[in-house]
């Protein structure tokens, strides 16, 4: 078998059951799971952004330990840190429990990224690495939308469903052990690698963009179920089909290189600000009906995936000799507004309405647009980028191996 194939068989697996069910399946069974532990609001949203908050760390550890121990080992550890955190939510006890092993199954999301992006730069050919890229990354939104049919079909069985989860991850850990590479990552080009990087104002205007954005995201990653709950009477099986909107329509925001190279960065970014606020608003104002709900989520689902695209081309032209530095500030600080965000959520829905707390949530999507990306180079052709067309397509096929990895 081809290395291409092996690397993104394993990478299209792991991502799926680190992101699709090890991190956002809590959001999806969160009112069962609430009424059986007797969970309040404010507790669920603790938890929540623990998991987003272990995710953060999880992905500094990880980019370290994939140089030094190779792509193999860190992937072979993620899904098996991701098995462990499933089992210890199926067998949770107590709310406490509960919240210790959902940490453990997000931080599985920071440990599995980084090492396929090395594995595929470590084992496939050049001219097959953005093939073998976008198979991964397309493993976030269909765990997403698998997670739906099971919870349509098993719903109540909560346990029952993550310890399915846990199997799959444990056979990812054995899959990661024989299909990836043992070696470690490319030697660094220069020594400005492993610096901290320079806080320029385009860096620090994406920092208040993705902190925002990431913020008003968990609205829906962390509390969608407990919403359409409140409002539609929603029961697990019935969230499931919202899930399965999410991820299904998250495929679309794999076109943000494109459209940026089109319109500009700015006018793509805010646009789809304003999309991800509106589908925030249909899910949870009073008016929503069942349809209604279902269009939010994959408005949702574009949205939030077209706008992982942008930050990355933000990130990477902000910082041009480091790319991979530029990236990664973006993504860490939506993990960093989802841990506030959850935490947010969940305060505000115990001392004022779901109305309220929903509008609040769609204006902290809307504040990310006060940020703007200013282009250096005045007459570029991507109009707010300052890339080329060319070099935005392929940002945005990298974006893609990472695009919910925050």
């Amino acid at each position: 078998m081809k290395p291409a194939v092996r690397v993104g068989a394993t990478g299209f697996g792991l991502i799926a059951v680190c992101y699709g069910f090890a991190r956002f399946a809590f959001g999806l069974f969160l009112p069962q799971i609430r009424e059986d532990l007797a969970l309040s609001p404010t507790l669920a949203g603790v938890i929540s952004g623990g998991a987003f908050f272990a995710y953060c760390v999880a992905i500094v550890v990880s980019a370290r330990m994939s140089e030094r121990v190779g792509a193999r080992a860190v992937a072979v550890a993620a899904a098996l840190v991701a098995g462990l955190g499933m089992l210890g939510i199926a067998a949770s006890p107590s709310p406490m429990c509960l919240a210790v092993f959902v940490v453990m199954a997000g931080a599985s999301t920071g440990l599995a990224s980084p090492p396929m992006a090395d594995a595929v730069a470590h084992a496939v050919a050049k001219a097959r690495r953005n093939a073998t890229n976008t198979v991964i990354n397309a493993g976030t939104s269909a765990g997403v939308a698998l997670s739906g049919p099971v919870a349509l079909v098993m719903g109540h069985e909560w346990r029952t469903v993550f310890l399915f989860f846990a199997g799959a991850a444990f056979a990812l850990a054995v899959m990661a052990l024989v299909w990836l590479p043992s070696g470690t990552g490319q030697e660094r080009p220069d020594n400005r690698r492993g610096r901290r990087p320079t806080l320029d104002a385009n860096l620090i205007r994406l920092v208040g963009a993705s902190f925002f954005m990431g913020a008003s995201s968990t609205a829906i990653w962390s509390f969608g179920g407990e919403i359409t709950s409140m409002r539609l009477g929603w029961s697990t099986r019935d969230i499931g089909l919202l899930w399965i909107a999410i991820g299904a329509a998250g495929v679309f925001g794999a076109g943000a290189g494109w459209l940026v190279a089109r319109f500009g960065l700015n006018a793509v970014h805010r646009l789809f600000l304003v999309v991800l606020a509106a589908s925030i608003a249909i899910v949870g104002l009073s008016f929503t009906s069942p349809a209604l709900t279902l269009a939010g989520g994959a408005l949702f689902g574009a949205a939030y995936v077209m706008l992982t695209g942008v930050y990355l081309v933000w990130g990477t032209s902000a910082l041009p000799h480091r790319p991979a530095t530029g990236l990664m500030v973006g993504f860490l600080t939506i993990a960093v507004g989802q841990t506030a965000g959850a935490s947010l959520f969940g305060f505000l829905l115990d001392r004022v309405s779901l109305e309220m707390t929903v509008l609040v949530f769609a204006c902290l999507g809307l504040a990310a647009g006060f940020f703007w990306f200013e282009s250096r180079s005045a007459g570029s052709s991507a109009a707010d980028a300052g890339f080329g067309a060319t070099s935005l397509l392929e940002a945005s096929r990298v974006a893609r191996t990472r695009a919910d990895g925050a």
